[in-house]
């Protein structure tokens, strides 16, 4: 969420009525349009005016893109030198070629995974009418009543999916319930169509609009693993032959070699189990939230189409159009009074607090600096009463002490030097302190 200064607060945001002058001034200032990712109340970042959605934890992708390039450059610079000279007809060059078309490729994928909307649900404004949510369905007669959310709105919700009942869940913090086989991620605090999981190492939540590319991504990240494994193992093959030496005196002479193929060994495993198990989930048509959470192995999938039909569904169908036109411009003042602005989607049900929020903040600034000069002016009084209680002479020429016993006080100075159970300086005459001879 962007923060505003008093100078960056678009028009309209404070509700009219009398303010002081420093209040005053920090509404009537003029403050440019905002975009929709700039209200955004989830907690992703957004690049190129909202064109690119990223997750919270982005680092984690610069560190899976390391993780992918740094070990391709090891091998074009030391392995890929052997088996250029090793192989005529630039076969070795073309080699080098498809490692380095392979790692883009992956890249790429990864990068497209990472910055796609993966099926963002819109908020509601207000909690849906007992039968205003838009299924057929029957209300769950397992619900008791609700005790976080409106007493008017079941927790749970029976609908219809493919001849089957399936139970969808309310969600509070999005106030609407979640249609099926969405779920509301934690770390990035959005609802998500067809919920898979949030992926730590792309650091993205993977749902319907992005899981065709997350895959692709896994599967060729395990392709390109085996590609520099398979080679790795070829150049140490091709030094043993010439220098007529063992495995261990192949490897002291690449030593680069040998720790890419411990290196892509291991996460040729790991990316490679990986792409089993989503190819598995694809199949029977599941995700990896319903894996894990429902078990559809012990009861019916009401997705389960078929193996060829579930891989059609994944891979040959459109991709549906976001949901949210996230760089669109929108004036503050509509963003309360029209239910959508973008695509025809309502808007968060958080954005008035935030307009509250941003308003009790500008108060309390002006308040505090109010609240600071007429401290000030308290403790200079409540100062010389006590010198003068004390009767100790301050470090000023008496000229200067009349002067400053004479000031004329505020009204709330006034009022509180009484409470302090001082008299106005103004209009009660201070014993004057003179030297050691007066204290006698």
């Amino acid at each position: 969420m962007r923060k505003y200064d008093g100078d960056d607060l678009p028009d309209g945001i404070y509700v009219h009525a009398q303010h002081s002058n420093s209040d005053r001034r920090i509404m009537d200032t003029p403050g440019p349009s905002l975009r929709v990712y700039q209200l955004w109340k989830g907690n992703n970042k957004f690049c190129f005016n909202g064109r690119l959605i990223f997750g919270p934890d982005g680092k984690s992708l610069i560190l899976t893109m390391s993780l992918i390039v740094v070990p391709v450059i090891l091998f074009c610079a030391f392995v890929s030198s052997g088996l250029v000279h090793m192989y005529p007809h630039h076969i070795g060059n073309c080699i080098v070629a498809v490692a380095v078309v392979c790692a883009i490729y992956v890249v790429s994928l990864l990068f497209i995974t990472a910055s796609t909307d993966p099926g963002i649900i819109p908020r509601s404004l207000h909690p849906p009418e007992p039968e205003d949510d838009g299924y057929i369905s029957s209300m769950s007669s397992e619900w008791p009543g609700s005790q976080n959310g409106p007493p008017t709105v079941p927790p749970t919700k029976d609908v219809m999916v493919n001849g089957s009942i399936v139970k969808v869940k309310y969600c509070h913090t999005c106030m609407l319930y979640r249609p099926p086989r969405c779920s509301h991620c934690s770390i990035c605090n959005n609802c998500v169509e067809r919920f898979d999981h949030h992926c730590p190492w792309v650091g993205q939540c993977i749902g319907r609009r992005n899981y065709r590319f997350f895959f692709m991504f896994v599967i060729s990240t395990a392709m390109l693993c085996i590609y520099v494994f398979a080679f790795c193992w070829v150049n140490i093959m091709k030094i043993m032959d010439a220098n007529h030496c063992n495995l261990w005196s192949a490897l002291l002479k690449s030593p680069v070699s040998g720790i890419l193929i411990l290196y892509t060994f291991g996460a040729a495993w790991f990316v490679g189990g990986l792409s089993g198990f989503h190819l598995y989930l694809i199949c029977t048509n599941q995700t990896t939230y319903e894996n894990f959470r429902y078990r559809y192995t012990i009861k019916m999938n009401p997705y389960n189409r078929g193996c060829f039909e579930n891989i059609a569904e994944v891979f040959c169908s459109r991709i549906p159009p976001s949901k949210h036109n996230f760089g669109e411009k929108v004036k503050v003042d509509s963003v309360y009074t029209n239910s959508t602005i973008s695509l025809g989607h309502p808007m968060s049900p958080e954005m008035p607090k935030t307009r509250y929020d941003i308003e009790m903040g500008k108060r309390h600034a002006v308040a505090a600096e109010d609240l600071e000069d007429l401290q000030s002016q308290i403790e200079t009084v409540v100062g010389l009463d006590r010198l003068e209680r004390c009767g100790t002479q301050p470090r000023h020429s008496n000229s200067n002490w009349d002067q400053k016993a004479n000031w004329p006080s505020s009204p709330d100075i006034q009022m509180l030097a009484a409470e302090f159970g001082m008299e106005d300086g103004s209009t009660t005459s201070r014993k004057k302190i003179g030297g050691p001879n007066d204290l006698k």
